[in-house]
């Protein structure tokens, strides 16, 4: 157990540096309510290492005891500090906090004078009870303070590593809830005297019972939090790096198409504008643009002899076949445009062409629209047998 507790601990306290000293000016909102939720856990964590215990007990008998139950609390404290910076406006948050700090240092204070008054009566049961009991009291509070949030936040979030990072941390608050549930039987059974809990017990296993509900559920709660709170800002770089990969390879992949239009039709390439490096997003945007109004601008030449040829020869029942019908058409129509020579009839827009709801979208019908219309180089040659570009 001392590995277990005692490696879970170093890892947490390793995190809880890593969010306080990477970060420069202006730090991001929750920095360091983050590195105190970490920390605490990180202490709690080493409180439940025998090694850690026997330590602190050789000093202060009992005192293992006070400090994993203050750390505990600072973590609740922590947990819920964090779900309001991330979840309501700044005033209101801090209100709330302010309000949580308060009860926090209130119950840590009432917790450590009975915890002194208990040891110099001779550990009463009585005032053990009052210190459970408020123990209790705060953290079951805060579980079910933060779980109603996360259970709240979870159905609105529309990033999924955020749904599933907030279900998590809600799954562990039950965990937590087991063991409030279990110290409210320690307060019954010293309350009413039936000692379902007997006193002094030390735990030689975490599956074991009352290891299992004193030890192991705060255990995993405290785990299935870090993992739920951990998940999302691990997902999103993972994302963004995945979307910067997407954005390069489609700006390279869309450059055929935008250069045929843009060496015709100039005129549409938007004026250089700093973007501020390498940004794949800006880039990609633009060009997205400069093909959409290269595309516009053909309008006129868009010949409806080769739209219903082209109808002939491709699946329009797929959005392949109908950006294989698109490429046809814009084929035909740069070629118009270049020789000067109008249709005799304009083809009426394609409802299967129009332009996508953002980027993405737009982003991914061009695409298919220039894999067609780079599958066949040649000339589109007449207007009633289109050659078939994409296939």
């Amino acid at each position: 157990m001392n590995v277990v507790f005692l490696g879970m601990a170093c890892l947490l306290a390793a995190a809880a540096l890593y969010w306080i000293l990477r970060h420069g000016a202006p730090r991001p909102t929750g920095t360091w309510t983050m590195g105190a939720l970490l920390s605490s856990f990180a202490l709690a964590f080493a409180s439940y290492a025998p090694l850690f215990e026997h330590a602190i007990e050789a000093v202060v008998p009992h005192g293992a005891r006070l400090l994993s139950n203050c750390a505990s609390l600072a973590a609740a404290t922590a947990v819920v500090a964090v779900s309001f910076q991330l979840n309501l406006e700044a005033s209101e948050a801090r209100r709330r906090i302010r309000l949580r700090l308060v009860l926090f240092a209130a119950s840590v204070c009432g917790m450590s004078a009975l915890f002194v008054y208990e040891q110099m009566s001779h550990r009463s049961a009585r005032v053990y009870a009052l210190y459970v009991l408020l123990f209790v009291s705060y953290l079951g509070f805060a579980v079910v303070d933060f779980l109603l949030q996360a259970v709240r936040q979870s159905r609105s979030s529309r990033h999924a590593s955020v749904r599933v990072g907030l279900r998590t941390a809600a799954g562990g608050c039950v965990f937590a809830l087991v063991y409030v549930v279990y110290k409210l039987t320690v307060l019954v059974s010293l309350g009413l005297g039936f000692r379902l809990v007997p006193d002094g017990s030390k735990c030689s296993s975490l599956v074991a019972a009352p290891c299992v509900f004193s030890v192991t559920s705060p255990a995993v709660a405290v785990l299935l939090l870090c993992v739920g709170f951990t998940l999302p800002a691990i997902a999103y770089p993972l994302s963004q790096a995945r979307r910067r990969r997407w954005e390069s390879r489609s700006f390279d992949a869309l450059g055929g198409l935008w250069r045929e239009l843009t060496d015709a039709v100039p005129e549409v390439v938007l004026s250089p504008v700093d973007s501020g490096g390498q940004d794949w997003d800006f880039l990609l945007q633009r060009r997205v643009i400069e093909i959409s109004d290269g595309v516009l601008a053909l309008r006129p030449y868009r010949s409806r002899a080769v739209h219903e040829a082209a109808l002939r020869v491709f699946d329009t029942t797929t959005e392949v076949g109908v950006a294989g019908v698109e490429a046809a058409v814009v084929k035909a129509a740069l070629v118009a445009y270049r020789d000067g020579e109008l249709p005799d009839e304009v083809a009426s827009p394609f409802p299967g062409a129009v332009p996508r709801k953002d980027l993405r979208a737009d982003t991914e019908w061009l695409l298919l629209v220039a894999a067609a219309y780079a599958a066949h180089p040649g000339r589109v040659a007449g207007a009633s047998r289109p050659e078939p570009v994409g296939q």
